[in-house]
């Protein structure tokens, strides 16, 4: 090994540690989403008081997995206990996306299978359980988790977006939902949708950068939705491979005519 990389390697490994590691972080993911759908386990706790003993050890991985961040020692005993006074609120959540995938997919069978199987209602619930972590000032933990989410379904959910109920992907493949996107109730997105920013400076991260799409909006495969200002308006359909930069009213319908390729917008 040449010194200039074992003096490299050194400083590294001496930075003070911030994170727990990667396989600590995985279990309590893996056991928190075991835990609240147990159609995820072949294991069943059966009993009231398997349940309260499992909730109990979800706990203490949880607190231990805040030991090793940058938390406040002082503000850990309250984040923990935020964080899991909300877990029926992130339960109920993503039980009604769940029910909002069975709905909108012809191919789902039930919601066992939506579950078990569906990328999107995986990368949707762990979105749901990073994005209240976040809002408790977590540090890296939140983005590591829809990080894992990605690499799992191809599905990209900063844990920074605001996600209305009843939340639909189908397939899923190649979404990406930026920071600040905002998103209400009963929308359900396609594969290959992207809600970006248009390109910004490093100094305006902390700017509503994403688009906002408000409620009972679908949108196709493909669609590219870019800027913070810009908004898709309630009730509407934006077509598939459609390139979109300014808002767009309630109860529109936006595609591209095939012939000459222009965008059209029209009222439903």
């Amino acid at each position: 090994m040449k010194d200039s990389l074992l003096k490299k390697l050194h400083q590294a490994h001496n930075i003070p540690k911030e994170l727990p590691g990667e396989k600590e972080i995985d279990d309590f993911m893996i056991s928190l989403l075991q835990f609240l759908f147990p159609e995820r386990n072949n294991i069943r706790l059966t009993t009231d008081e398997q349940i309260i003993e499992e909730h109990k050890n979800l706990r203490d991985m949880f607190r231990k997995l805040l030991s090793k961040t940058k938390c406040d020692d002082n503000k850990r005993p309250t984040i923990c206990e935020s964080f899991f006074n909300q877990l029926e609120d992130i339960y109920d959540a993503a039980m009604e996306d769940a029910q909002a995938i069975l709905e909108g997919d012809p191919a789902a069978v039930d919601k066992k299978e939506v579950i078990r199987s569906y990328p999107g209602f995986f990368a949707i619930a762990i979105y749901r359980i990073a994005h209240v972590m976040l809002e408790l000032g977590i540090p890296y933990l939140p983005r590591i988790m829809t990080e894992y989410a990605h690499f799992r379904t191809a599905i990209d959910i900063h844990p920074g977006a605001k996600i209305g109920k009843r939340f639909c992907i189908d397939h899923g493949t190649g979404i990406v939902i930026g920071e600040t996107t905002i998103i209400g109730d009963n929308v359900k997105i396609y594969q290959g949708v992207t809600l970006g920013a248009l390109s910004i400076k490093k100094g305006m991260a902390r700017t509503k950068r994403h688009p906002t799409i408000d409620d009972n909006v679908v949108i196709y495969a493909n669609a590219t939705i870019l800027g913070g200002e810009t908004n898709i308006g309630a009730n509407s359909i934006v077509g598939g491979n459609v390139w979109i930069t300014q808002s767009v009213p309630d109860n529109s319908r936006v595609y591209y005519e095939k012939k000459e390729n222009i965008l059209i917008k029209e009222s439903i």
